[in-house]
């Protein structure tokens, strides 16, 4: 059994209910439709991102669930300190209970990434109900920084590969998985999950961390220098994948159909 497939039995039970229906679906205007090394999308896989393939040594540091109200400005400060731009998943709710937080990140130069508005497993969910989840999410990132989120990164990884499409082709947005995961859900300690994340990393490598943990936010320091001194650079999702970087982009809300 993969462990992507662990995490959702382990934690499934934890899943939200769908949040209520939004007439409202807003997507980013003028997302590029490709990415890089990829063709035209035609299939879920095609529309989804694990790593890139590349020979340079970058990587893209992500971190999902948050914002938390204390533990995410700690980790805001390990990485101003060290000039490193990241990319968060943030949950909807969370994001419209804390927009000072988001704008403190887009401020300093980070990715702010669609992860749901209540963060349920999305298997089982209908196209709609996906896009509720999504849309809702892309509209408080919006109100908080007046800029919506360019890609998605679901629950506990779970959505099907024929929705994936279905979200690219709607919303314009490629599925965000991982490549690097430091297993940091199940609370191994700060310096595993600091060992675990310098030792597998990657070039192109999209790394998994949770800025709603502890222990993850007091691993950051020795994680990070471990793989600057491994001389990996970090980037934002988006220009792993090829695209301009967020924060300096003009995006706006346009009224789309799914």
């Amino acid at each position: 059994m993969s462990d992507m497939c662990r995490r959702t039995m382990l934690l499934g039970a934890a899943a939200g209910l769908a949040a209520p229906f939004v007439p409202r679906r807003v997507m980013a205007q003028g997302l590029p439709q490709t990415f890089a090394g990829r063709g035209a999308i035609l299939s879920g896989v095609d529309a989804t991102i694990t790593r890139i393939p590349t020979a340079q040594p970058i990587v893209a540091m992500t971190f999902d669930d948050g914002p938390h109200p204390r533990l995410t400005p700690q980790l805001l400060d390990t990485l101003r300190i060290r000039g490193i731009r990241a990319t968060f998943y943030v949950i909807g709710r969370n994001a419209a209970r804390y927009p000072l937080l988001l704008q403190r990140m887009v401020a300093e130069g980070h990715e702010i990434g669609n992860h749901t508005w209540s963060h349920p497993s999305l298997y089982g969910h209908s196209d709609a109900s996906v896009l509720n989840q999504v849309d809702r999410t892309n509209r408080a990132v919006y109100d908080a920084v007046g800029r919506p989120p360019v890609t998605m990164r679901p629950p506990y990884g779970n959505l099907y590969d024929r929705q994936r499409l279905m979200l690219h082709q709607a919303r314009s947005m490629p599925t965000v998985l991982w490549s690097v995961d430091p297993m940091d859900w199940r609370r191994p300690g700060s310096s595993v999950v600091a060992q675990r994340i310098v030792r597998n990393c990657h070039p192109g490598g999209v790394i998994l961390a949770h800025d709603t943990l502890s222990a993850t936010v007091r691993a950051m320091p020795s994680a990070l220098d471990g793989l600057a001194a491994r001389g990996f650079r970090f980037v934002s999702v988006s220009e792993l994948i090829g695209w301009p970087r967020w924060d300096l982009r003009r995006l706006r809300l346009v009224a789309a159909t799914p």
